[in-house]
């Protein structure tokens, strides 16, 4: 081109429903470079198109096909736009901060490479296997990251922004670090401003779920009300103390949370969905024995080979198989597939704590499941069902110990940062959430288990069986 540059060189568009458009690094910028196009078309990111993101909310919501590999690339986009807001802030408080580009690529990567170690049905996978090994998607993800993404990490020279400057590069432990929720001492190696990103990755709002919540709400066709992450991120800045929001900036940091928190009542913990995944945990841990004999711990390559498509295309031929224990684990995903219900929801009851209390905590499945049982008629004793207790955070149940997630609000009035605004700000969202619910196979005594469950969760049974 002459008399300029060609503007295009080196980066390209991605089409996206929920961003229009994502801009990203591809060759050709500067020679021997590796670039974001190189990090998505490896094997490990490309796996994610075949992870979905709402493992068995699917079957609830029919349009949610979209994967774990278009969530990545929005949280890669967010992660971009907190860097370019953020940095001003971070390099007056830091002032040895690295080039802009260099924070904007890997907070960028750490957004694209978060989810990198999900395996089928996602969290619950967690929960229904990896557990087995002391594992998480998490922990598996700062493996693949160390062994097999590193050389590409440590080659990135630029950001859709503009060059690294001269020396700089990106430590992939950084990242390790940055996508972590347990790793929350950074190491003494690691620079004094890493610990400030971090709740850019891990934290109350993200780059994470602030895509999440976004994409999963548009995909599923379900309407949260507004969500105004360009006023969060506008009011976003680094404080000395850590990641601050400007007091204006507070009523769109309580709708997302609000609208968070619908997600998760009404989607990720669908009644439907939960009773299906009750199904799934009865069958889980033997399917994986048959169709992924490996230790993780010890044993990473064939993880790259199974997603939810390979195992999902494995397990619905298992019922015509020869060998009994596959032909009955066959028989049992069968129904999965075609979505014939094993467990319907009779009750639900929900449960809150708005702070910490000591000694407070919601009771265990098993405790509730024997209280049930206490309390149903005798001629229903014997009756089949389970009891789901659905966990989550609407926000944290102290605003003023979140550790490393710790974020602060900023009062132009008084010049003051402090995290004590956020007990009044938060104080109508509750802290902890169970959905405590009760299933059976019919609905044929819904009153009765019902009317059990009430008394489980509020009467305590008799721990003498006569008058004393």
């Amino acid at each position: 081109m002459k008399g300029a540059e060609d503007p295009y060189q080196g980066r390209g568009l991605i089409a996206d429903p929920i961003h229009q458009y994502i801009l990203y690094t591809r060759p050709g910028g500067i020679p021997g470079e590796a670039t974001e196009q190189d990090l998505i078309d490896t094997s490990w990111m490309q796996r994610l198109r075949r992870v979905p993101q709402l493992q068995s909310a699917r079957w609830v919501y029919p349009a949610a096909e979209h994967s774990r590999f278009q969530h990545s690339l929005g949280a890669m986009h967010l992660a971009g736009r907190f860097a370019k807001q953020l940095y001003p802030s971070l390099r007056a408080v830091f002032p040895d901060a690295p080039s802009l580009a260099l924070i904007e690529e890997l907070l960028r990567t750490a957004g694209l490479v978060h989810d990198i170690g999900h395996g089928p049905f996602g969290h619950f996978f967690d929960d229904n296997f990896l557990v087995d090994y002391e594992l998480t998607h998490e922990l598996v993800g700062q493996r693949i990251i160390r062994e097999e993404l590193a050389e590409i990490l440590r080659s990135l020279r630029r950001s859709p922004s503009g060059a690294f400057a001269a020396g700089e590069s990106i430590d992939p432990e950084w990242i390790c670090y940055l996508m972590g929720k347990t790793y929350t001492q950074p190491l003494e190696s690691h620079p004094n401003w890493l610990p400030h990103l971090k709740p850019l990755l891990s934290g109350v709002f993200t780059a994470d779920n602030m895509d999440y919540v976004l994409r999963d709400s548009y995909m599923c066709g379900v309407a949260v009300g507004p969500i105004d992450i360009d006023r969060i991120i506008y009011y976003s800045f680094f404080s000395e103390r850590g990641l601050t929001l400007d007091r204006a900036g507070l009523q769109a940091f309580t709708m997302f949370l609000n609208a968070r928190f619908y997600m998760y009542t009404n989607v990720y913990y669908h009644r439907t969905t939960r009773g299906i995944d009750l199904h799934l945990k009865e069958i889980f841990r033997d399917t994986m024995r048959i169709a992924f004999p490996y230790d993780l711990r010890k044993e990473l390559h064939p993880y790259l080979h199974l997603t939810e498509w390979t195992l999902l295309e494995d397990v619905e031929r298992w019922h015509d198989d020869e060998d009994p224990a596959k032909r009955a684990l066959g028989a049992e995903w069968r129904h999965v597939l075609d979505r014939k219900l094993k467990w319907r929801m009779s009750s639900e009851e929900v449960l809150d704590q708005f702070e910490a209390r000591k000694g407070q905590s919601f009771l265990d499945v098993e405790t509730v499941k024997r209280r049930v049982r206490t309390f149903l008629p005798t001629a229903l004793r014997d009756v089949p069902f389970e009891i789901d207790m659905a966990l989550q955070d609407p926000r944290p149940l102290n605003p003023l110990k979140m550790g490393d997630r710790q974020i602060y609000v900023y009062d132009s009035s008084t010049k003051n940062v402090s995290e004590e605004p956020l007990t009044e700000i938060l104080k109508y969202l509750p802290g902890k959430v169970a959905q405590c619910r009760i299933f059976a196979m019919t609905h044929e005594h819904d009153a009765e288990l019902a009317r059990a469950l009430r008394r489980a969760l509020n009467e305590e049974p008799s721990a003498i069986s006569t008058n004393v």
